[in-house]
């Protein structure tokens, strides 16, 4: 197989091609390696050199075979290193695997590297001193978003069809708008994020992955989700499997479209073209599209999602019991570790009001709507150097504006727990990818890929990439 082949399918297509007898396992991997290799010194997506061998993995589960990655998030896989994006993290190497990770091996998915992430994961630009500056596979001199970055660009030019992600704030769906893949944030409670972790950011951050299409995303959520054993809560079960949803009708919709920040940040024009145009071909599918937003307070907002951002960002430094060198840490990484020595448990106690509040408002407006309509970036793939998470200047406050004025849209359904999906259903005149965003009630991703379908079939990306893309060429 050479790469052009390799890259035009899916991981349910190079699933079919091994079951069929058509091509090996093993000649699969061999491709994958030298397709992360071509790709990688393009966009500078992986952590660590390709693992050799494999991770270890079944031989039979439902997407055996298939090139898979995981996140530098962990630690996550026995006996692999992990390091968190940063500089003053020397290689923690785990010592069991996640529940999630017991998953992706029962898969059958051949896990065959790392992938890049800010420092602490705390930011929309996959940039950090540690591994440099990720890029995108369409523009060079634009970032692949964040948390789940070297995730993005490594799927979106062609190394592998799925790839690990987490979302803690838009972090997969961040990264599938700037690179046109597909980002779902499950339901909170889908996946599990144990057994070391009991709610993952306070319960606003959950595992998932990005894929480059509907399918994909539909057959990986049947291999990951559910319970874990002792999880503190869980989602309610799907009635069916979440692979048999994409050619299902969905009947009937009442749908909400809004292109309004919450926070009042600008919303380029292009981006919210692309969220209007969505909601005018869900019209003409025949269901009811109005201009609607949840009533969502961004003050509220804030007060939920900065002393959790600073937890998550000191904890692993508290942990350790020392002080960071600051040559070793980012700006920010810093300054939310001197935060949090002051950082009291009454406002900790006002983040969950604060979350619980967001989480009612939201829940209220999905009793009157189906699904709501927004873009995932309030702007197009952001140049390098935009988002500086070695400024000196920013307190963890004022970097979380910053990144919430490039990307307002997501985190408030981190709060408040709904699946979501960025689909890339619309590019800019320069040709970069832009992702709307689709949210359903709580617990109901069937109706997301349902309805992620459809647009895929209306509004097709498939024969839309990128610039750096391993397919590209006939000889491969």
């Amino acid at each position: 197989m050479e790469l052009h082949e390799y890259a035009r399918y899916d991981a349910v297509g190079l699933r079919d091609l091994m079951r069929e007898g058509e091509i090996t396992a093993a000649e699969v991997e061999t491709v994958a390696r030298r397709a992360l290799e071509v790709a990688n010194a393009e966009v500078n997506g992986l952590a660590l050199p390709v693992f050799s061998p494999a991770l270890d993995h079944a031989a039979d589960g439902p997407l055996a075979g298939v090139p898979f990655l995981i996140k530098d998030n962990g630690p996550v896989a026995k006996g692999v290193p992990f390091f968190c994006g940063s500089r003053s993290v020397e290689g923690v190497v785990a010592q069991r695997d996640t529940d999630l990770m017991t998953r992706l091996r029962a898969a059958g998915l051949v896990t065959l590297g790392l992938t890049t992430v800010p420092e602490m994961l705390i930011s929309f630009s996959t940039e950090s001193v540690r591994y440099g500056p990720t890029r995108n596979p369409w523009d060079p001199d634009r970032g692949v978003g964040g948390s789940s970055g070297g995730a993005a660009a490594l799927v979106a030019a062609g190394a592998v069809p799925l790839a690990h992600g987490s979302d803690g704030a838009g972090s997969l769906r961040i990264p599938a708008s700037c690179c046109g893949l597909v980002g779902l944030k499950p339901s909170r409670g889908r996946t599990p994020c144990g057994p070391d972790v009991g709610e993952a950011l306070f319960g606003m951050s959950c595992e998932f992955g990005l894929t480059r299409t509907v399918r994909d995303a539909a057959h990986y959520l049947d291999a990951v989700q559910g319970p874990g054993v002792g999880d503190k809560y869980t989602a309610p079960p799907p009635s069916r499997r979440y692979a048999d949803e994409p050619g299902t009708d969905p009947g009937p919709l009442r749908v909400a479209v809004t292109t309004r920040a919450w926070s009042g940040a600008a919303v380029d024009p292009e981006v919210a073209e692309a969220a209007v145009r969505a909601g005018r071909v869900l019209e003409e599918m025949g269901h009811d599209v109005n201009e609607a937003s949840p009533a969502v307070d961004w003050d509220t907002v804030m007060r939920a999602v900065v002393p959790s951002a600073i937890v998550a960002v000191a904890a692993p430094l508290l942990m350790s019991l020392r002080q960071p060198d600051p040559a070793k840490v980012e700006a920010v990484t810093m300054r939310a570790f001197e935060e949090a020595k002051e950082l009291s448990a009454f406002r900790l106690l006002g983040a969950f009001d604060a979350q619980n509040r967001v989480s009612r408002s939201v829940g209220a407006f999905f009793t009157a709507y189906d699904l709501l309509v927004t873009p995932t970036l309030g702007r197009l793939p952001a140049p390098h150097g935009t988002l500086r998470y070695d400024d000196p200047e920013h307190t963890v406050t004022s970097w979380l504006e910053s990144i919430f004025d490039y990307g307002p849209f997501c985190v408030a359904f981190n709060i408040s727990g709904q699946p979501a999906i960025s689909l890339p259903l619309g590019q800019s005149a320069d040709g970069l990818p832009i992702g709307v965003q689709i949210v359903a009630p709580y617990g109901r991703e069937d109706l997301l890929l349902r309805v992620a379908a459809r647009f895929e079939q209306a509004m097709p990306w498939k024969d839309r990439t990128p610039r750096s893309f391993v397919g590209h060429g006939a000889g491969g």
